[in-house]
Order: C-alpha cells, then structure tokens, then sequence
C-alpha cells in the first residue's frame, strides 16, 4: 500500500467516526431537548409554583383539589377575562393571590375596585355620616374568580366579592360544582345592576356581596357582610308571608318556582349539590327558615 492509499484510508476513518459523533451527539440532544407537551406542562408547573399562596394567606386541604370521577371537560383558557372585576384588579393583586385550581382564584380588591362599588354595592360615606363607619371595610372582602358552566351548558367565567373569612369556602364550592357540570346562569358583581338586589335575582344572578338591609327591615342582610350567596335565585326565590296567609315572592315573575311540591330544572332542595357542599362548608339555607323561605340563600356567621 503506498503513501496515497494510507492517506485516504486516513481520512475515510476520521471521516467515519465524526460522523459517529454527530450521530451520538444529535442521540444525547434529542433524549435531552423538551417536546412542545412537554414544555407546556413545565411552564404550566412553574405559573402553579409562582400563583401559591404568601404565607399570609390561607391553607386549603388537599383533597378538596383533588380531581373527580368523571372529570369535566377542560377549563377554558381566559387570556383577556371579559369581567369587570378580573379587569380592574388585572395582575395588582398578583403577590396576594390565592389559587385553588385554575380559574379559581381569591385575592383582596385594588384600588380600583374599590373604587367602582363605593356608592354602589358598598356604601359612600358623606358629611352627613356624621363619623359612622360601614359594618365590614374593604380590606376585609375579597375577590373572588371561578368558573361554572352556564344555562347552554358550555364552561364561563364567573365573579363575586365575599367576606375574606367564607374566600375559600367558596372557592372550593364553586370548583366542585364546576367539576359536576352544575349549571348557573351567570355569575357577575351585583354592581352591574348598580346593585339593585330585585334586578339582579330577575336575571337570574348568582351574587354575594352587597351592603343593604334585610328587605322590608332596617337591619344589615348578612350580604352586607359578604357572609351570603344567592344561588339561581329566579328559580329559588325568596318568600314571605303575611297575616293573612297570603305569598310575596321575589323576584317578580318567579311566582311558578314558589311550589316546591314538584320537582323542575335548578330547583335547590336539600337532595341538590349546591345545598350538601354549602352545608359541608358550615353554611345554614334559607329554605328551612320557618317564618319566611329563601331558597336562593346560603349564609355563614362568624365565630
């Protein structure tokens, strides 16, 4: 074999075993590099991390996160939330949020929040105040952000402002009914009926806060107080009853869902979902009271 021939038998061989090396190397670069699922589930387990709770805020437990059996349908991604609440707070509250499970978020209210109910759902104070305070200020309610699946059965974005001390129990209420296709027609702040109650219960308004008195009294309703939700309220209306045995029903129109004798589509009794989880939750309903009934009503007292 001359000089020329051990050359390229030289170069043949250096040539082979780059090209094993690439072939190695592009082996390690594939096992090591991070499909798009992959990612996805990274960067999702990273804005899990970094949406925990401060350690000011409160626990939950576990197995109130933990999924069910069937699971519904994925929770839709909200890239620009259309409600008012989640828009005026924005990202402000971010360091403070709580979240349970995606969409379902509780954390104080900004300025700007607070700012579009004072004189509506919360009270405005003037001269005449004479140094009167309101029963609940707003450092001690919470905003909270869930979804639900509305009356067509299709997955929405809901709101409601609460006590700070039911944020949780209601964050895990809504997730589970959520988790069981409950339906609920729609879920806004009552300040988008410039906080009149009886507008709101037409529409059929899932609500929480609201600083008004007890209809037809002069005492603080606990929605004053963010310790009350009224559920579907249409179809579970509130009912009076005077001397003469004679039936008030509100709100107006929803007279047909005064008889309870019958069964019909979003009627709340102690057989429902909605009535076992608020009653779990340490809740009392307003359809056992004896004097009066309030099937939309669920209330919480403080300890």
């Amino acid at each position: 074999m001359n000089q020329n021939q051990r050359k390229l038998l030289k170069m043949f061989a250096i040539l082979a075993a780059l090209l094993l090396l690439v072939a190695v190397a592009s082996r390690l670069f594939q096992n090591r590099s991070m499909t798009l699922t992959e990612y996805e589930k990274l960067r999702q387990s990273q804005e899990g991390a970094s949406a925990s709770p401060s350690p000011a805020a409160a626990t939950f437990s576990p197995a109130a996160a933990a999924p069910s059996t069937p699971s519904p349908s994925p929770a839709p991604t909200m890239e620009a939330s259309q409600l008012t609440g989640a828009i005026l707070n924005g990202v402000s509250q971010l360091e403070n949020r709580y979240t349970l499970a995606e969409g379902f978020y509780c954390e104080p209210l900004s300025d700007s929040l607070t700012r579009y109910i004072t004189g509506v759902s919360y009270p405005a104070l003037t001269e005449e105040d004479d140094g009167d305070v309101p029963a609940v200020t707003p450092d001690e309610l919470r905003y909270v952000h869930i979804l639900h699946y509305d009356f067509t059965g299709t997955p929405a974005e809901g709101e409601l402002i609460c006590n700070q001390s039911i944020a949780l129990d209601l964050l895990e209420i809504f997730r589970e009914l959520y988790r069981n296709e409950y339906q609920l027609e729609r879920v806004r702040l009552i300040d988008e009926y410039d906080g009149d109650d009886a507008a709101s219960m037409e529409d059929n308004n899932t609500s929480c806060f609201n600083y008004r008195v007890v209809e037809g009294t002069d005492k603080l309703s606990k929605h004053a107080y963010g310790l009350a939700v009224d559920v579907n309220p249409f179809y579970n209306p509130y009912i009076t009853y005077g001397q003469d045995g004679s039936e008030n029903v509100s709100p107006a129109g929803a007279q047909a869902y005064a008889d309870r004798s019958g069964h019909f589509p979003y009627q709340i009794d102690e057989d429902d979902l909605c009535y076992k989880l608020f009653i779990q939750h340490g809740f009392t309903w307003g359809g056992a009271w004896n004097n009066s009934k309030d099937y939309q009503h669920f209330q919480k007292l403080l300890e």
